[in-house]
């Protein structure tokens, strides 16, 4: 398979068309090899309109949705960010000039995307998702559903750094940006988004007598 081929496709057809118009993201998902980031012998899936798998239960974002969200964040070289889950937008963000940290829990998908994110000078830590390694960042982003918006993500961000995920309680989502402010945070839609829950973020069932 041409994967060079294939990454320019999918910035033509799934990226731009999208209304992703940001230079420094198109030329950093023209150059970063997303098949290296999929698990062996599902490589082929990288550049498709699907979850191309990392491991059991974890995939890629769609290049539509993990561009635009990307976009949202507003990424600006020189700032830090934490990829919570979120390895393609790792590498992504690091060839734009953004200082990246990557966090895991799951050894199994850190064991796929470790090698190439090391290579494109990412940092990896493995902790709990919930609990983000560090804090002061300006750009914190979760490559996968959320049911609700841990309150921890938002503590570590510094003033006017951004939160960007999607948040999902059924079907379909939408994407959203959180900003901290001085004393608070603020908070809008961006755009419909459906991708897969990650694990341990769906909402715990209520029972009710």
């Amino acid at each position: 398979m041409d994967f060079h081929a294939a990454r320019q496709n999918m910035v033509e057809s799934q990226v731009r068309v999208n209304d992703v118009t940001d230079p420094a993201l198109q030329v950093a998902m023209r150059h970063i090899q997303r098949e290296r980031l999929c698990a062996p012998a599902q490589g082929f899936s990288a550049y498709g309109e699907v979850e191309a798998a990392i491991a059991p239960g974890r995939g890629l974002m769609k290049p539509r949705d993990i561009s635009k969200l990307l976009q949202t964040a507003e990424p600006k070289a020189g700032e830090t960010v934490l990829a919570i889950a979120a390895p393609y937008a790792a590498a992504v963000l690091q060839h734009a000039g953004l200082t990246v940290t990557a966090q895991e829990s799951d050894p199994r998908v850190l064991a796929v995307i470790e090698p190439y994110l090391t290579e494109l000078g990412v940092k990896t830590v493995t902790a709990d998702l919930k609990a983000p390694a560090g804090g002061e960042y300006d750009v914190i982003i979760a490559e996968g559903a959320v049911a609700e918006v841990p309150d921890a993500w938002l503590k570590a961000l510094k003033v006017g750094g951004r939160l960007v995920v999607v948040v999902k309680d059924g079907p379909v989502g939408r994407a959203r940006i959180y900003l901290r402010l001085e004393n608070g945070f603020s908070e809008r839609e961006a755009f419909d988004s459906s991708p897969s829950t990650l694990p341990g973020f769906a909402r715990t069932p209520s029972f009710e007598f």
